[in-house]
């Protein structure tokens, strides 16, 4: 679901927190040998993240994040949302938002994981922040992975069409609703050139664009007109914001600056409570830099990132 990045503060950077090489905050190997030969003791768990994409994909989407986290000692489960990748067939006219709420509350609740740190990447924040208020103890940390900050009784489509400062982005978004098929599939981008003239996929290799066109699966059109209704109560949780900053509307900078203008809806990401990272890349990064993602993701565990400062 790209261009929803930026509505309202959070989605899309200039690169100054994203960083490659060995991940800081990773913990050790999956077991340490001990002096006495022939015994080991158990490794210290690695942090657990529960990744949920946006619109046209599903978990498989993760498969190369997945597969690095693990590697230095985190754990990672991929969410497929009803209506989307290989559940597209599950989908129908009444598949909404709610719909998606009640898909990661459940998985959750059959995850055997006491605390988890919920990755929402663009659309899938909206589904991520509303479970979260229902399972508040079993949340570490929300990541706001190039998305925008939901906002209490508005769908993605309304916060969209009344906030997106891009008039453009603002008008595809719009249009989306009118192309659905059967009064409630939003089809994927056609081509490979509709991919690379709407979606931002700056820095996705081309054999990898392929497969994102070969696997894009329909939106349901309810989960985009779905209004999401929030309480607050996940505000206190910790949170990390990762912007994407080639093509992205927003970065750590201009959010700050959005604080310092003293935007009550931004308020909050002020102060020792969130941290924030860019990366110099396309609206995609688990397919264009998955290193660097992985990085800023264990770094995000280990509660690094940049603070802003509250207005004055």
């Amino acid at each position: 679901m790209t261009g929803m990045t930026g509505t309202n503060g959070m989605g899309g950077t200039t690169g100054t927190g994203g960083g490659g090489g060995a991940a800081p905050g990773a913990t050790g190997p999956v077991a340490e040998t001990v002096e006495r030969p022939g015994e080991t003791r158990p490794a210290a768990r690695g942090p657990v993240f529960v990744l949920v994409s946006g619109g046209y994909t599903g978990g498989w989407l993760w498969r190369e994040l997945v597969a690095r986290l693990r590697a230095f000692g985190a754990e990672a489960y991929p969410v497929t949302l009803t209506g989307t990748g290989d559940r597209r067939h599950l989908g129908g006219p009444e598949t909404t938002g709610a719909t998606h709420v009640e898909d990661l509350v459940r998985f959750l609740d059959h995850l055997d994981e006491p605390e988890v740190i919920l990755v929402g990447y663009c659309y899938g924040v909206y589904p991520v922040l509303a479970a979260a208020e229902r399972r508040l103890e079993r949340v570490a940390r929300i990541v706001y992975l190039d998305a925008p900050m939901p906002l209490d009784g508005y769908s993605p489509l309304g916060q969209a069409t009344a906030m997106m400062p891009d008039a453009d982005t603002r008008a595809r978004m719009v249009a989306q609703a009118e192309r659905a098929e059967d009064g409630w599939r939003v089809p994927a981008p056609a081509t490979l050139d509709e991919w690379r003239a709407a979606a931002n996929v700056a820095g996705v290799p081309d054999a990898t664009l392929e497969r994102l066109h070969r696997l894009a699966s329909p939106q349901p059109l309810g989960a985009l007109t779905h209004p999401f209704h929030l309480t607050g109560a996940a505000d206190a949780l910790p949170l990390t914001g990762i912007f994407c900053t080639v093509g992205g509307m927003i970065d750590t900078a201009g959010l700050q600056e959005l604080v310092n203008s003293g935007e009550p809806a931004v308020q909050r990401m002020a102060g020792p409570r969130a941290g924030f990272f860019d990366i110099a890349t396309g609206h995609w990064p688990m397919l264009s830099t998955p290193d660097e993602l992985t990085d800023v993701l264990l770094r995000a565990a280990a509660d690094e990132g940049h603070r802003l400062t509250p207005a004055a």
